[in-house]
C-alpha cells in the first residue's frame, strides 16, 4: 500500500475512533461491543467502589447505633451475657462459672483501687484513650512485628470484653476505640468500672471479680484480704495460663503483684 493511502487510512480510522468515543458516530447494535466495552470500565468502576462505601456507612452505622443502645440500656440494667463470655461458652466449649454482676459496693475497696492501679492508673483522668501507652504498644508491636500489644486502657479492655472476639487485629482495635468512646460518653466512670469488675476474664470460664474470689478462695469479692486483692489483680494480665496461686511462675504476674504489695502496704 502507497505510504500516502497509508497515512489517509491511520487518519481516517482515528477520525472514525473519535466519532465513537465522542458519540457523534453510532455504530450498528452487533458492531458496537467491540469498542464500546473500554468506555464504560471507569464507569462500573465507579459504580462498584461506591457501592462498597456505602456498605461500609451502612455496617459503621448498624454497629454505632447497636453498641450505643446496649450501653444505654447497661447504665441501669447488667448484661446478662458478654460477647466474650458466649465465645467461650459456645465456641472454645468452656465450662463457666456463673456470672456474679457486682456493685462497687460488692468489691472490696482494696481490690478496686489495686486494678485500677495496675491496670490503668490514668483511668479517671482521660476520656478512655491513653496516647502514650498506644506509642510504647506500637514501638513494641514493631520490634516484635505483631499487634500483640495494644495499649488498652480499662475502658478499652471493657468496650472489648462486652462486644468483642478475642482475636488481636488492627480491625479489632478499631471497633473497640469506637465503643471505647461511646463508653466514656454514655456511663459515668464508675458504671465503667463495675462493668470491668463483673465481666473481666479472670480465668478458664471465670468471669468477673467475684466469680474469681468464689472460685480462688471461696468467699465473696467484698471480703478478700490484702494478699487475696493483689493476687487476684496482678492475674488479669494473664489469667487463662495462671491462678492467684501461681503468679510467682510468670515473671510479668510476679512483677504486677511485687508492684501492688509495695504500693499498698502500710
Amino acid at each position: 500500500m502507497p505510504i500516502a493511502v497509508r497515512e489517509i487510512d491511520r487518519s481516517l480510522s482515528r477520525s472514525l475512533y473519535s466519532g465513537i468515543r465522542s458519540g457523534r458516530i453510532q455504530l450498528p447494535r452487533h458492531l458496537a461491543p467491540d469498542v464500546a466495552p473500554h468506555a464504560g470500565k471507569p464507569r462500573v468502576a465507579r459504580r462498584i467502589l461506591g457501592a462498597a462505601l456505602r456498605w461500609i456507612a451502612l455496617a459503621h452505622a448498624f454497629y454505632i447505633l447497636a453498641t450505643s443502645f446496649l450501653i444505654v440500656i447497661y447504665s441501669r440494667v447488667d448484661p446478662p451475657v458478654t460477647v466474650l463470655y458466649s465465645y467461650r461458652k459456645l465456641v472454645d466449649g468452656w465450662k463457666m462459672d456463673k456470672p456474679r454482676p457486682v456493685r462497687l459496693a460488692g468489691v472490696s475497696p482494696l481490690l478496686r483501687r489495686m486494678v485500677v492501679a495496675v491496670e490503668d492508673g490514668r483511668f479517671y483522668s482521660h476520656w478512655g484513650l491513653d496516647f502514650e501507652a498506644f506509642e510504647r504498644a506500637i514501638a513494641i508491636n514493631k520490634r516484635i512485628g505483631s499487634p500483640m500489644y495494644g495499649g488498652s486502657t480499662l475502658t478499652m479492655q471493657t468496650a472489648r470484653t462486652l462486644f468483642l472476639v478475642p482475636f488481636k487485629s488492627y480491625l479489632r482495635k478499631y471497633l473497640e476505640v469506637i465503643v471505647t468512646l461511646e463508653l466514656e460518653l454514655i456511663l459515668p466512670k464508675d458504671r465503667i468500672l463495675e462493668l470491668y469488675l463483673s465481666w473481666a476474664e479472670w480465668g478458664k470460664g471465670v468471669f468477673g471479680a467475684d466469680a474469681a474470689a468464689r472460685r480462688y478462695y471461696g468467699i465473696p469479692a467484698s471480703r478478700l484480704d490484702f494478699d487475696q486483692s493483689a493476687r487476684i489483680a496482678a492475674l488479669l494480665s494473664s489469667p487463662i495460663r495462671f491462678t492467684p496461686a501461681t503468679v510467682e511462675r510468670s515473671g510479668i504476674l510476679h512483677a504486677r503483684y511485687n508492684y501492688l504489695v509495695e504500693a499498698f502496704f502500710r
